[in-house]
């Protein structure tokens, strides 16, 4: 039997997903939820500069992309690291200051992990 992992939203990836339009969030919301049962949709792919383990699922609605970024590196949770739309003015290129964000809650979510760990 799958053993579902619990979602945690690291700062305001919550919020800003919830600001996606709901077909987004639908899409979205499945992906997500096969990554808690330790599966991986085929539109999940992974992100580039963090090593293995962590992912990004894309969407496009209206003209408009949205990015979710989350890790599967711990046995028994997902976080969600990042939630945004993408203004790149460079392309397909993610801006810096989204990978620098995503980069700096990666952190906080293994910090957060461990503490969780020893408590």
């Amino acid at each position: 039997m799958l053993r579902e992992k619990p979602l945690h939203w690291v700062s305001s990836a919550k919020k800003d997903y919830l600001d996606f339009p709901v077909e987004v969030q639908n899409d979205m919301g499945y992906a997500l939820g096969l990554a808690q049962l330790g599966a991986k949709h085929p539109k999940a792919k992974p992100w580039k500069g963090e090593g293995p383990g962590v992912f990004e699922i894309v969407e496009d609605s209206r003209g408009d992309t949205f990015r979710a970024v989350y890790t599967v590196r711990f046995a028994d949770v997902v976080y969600v690291l990042h939630a945004f739309q993408k203004k790149s003015k460079a392309g397909i290129k993610t801006p810096k200051d989204d990978v620098n964000l995503i980069a700096e809650r990666l952190k906080r979510a293994m910090e957060d992990y461990e503490r969780s760990r020893t408590a």
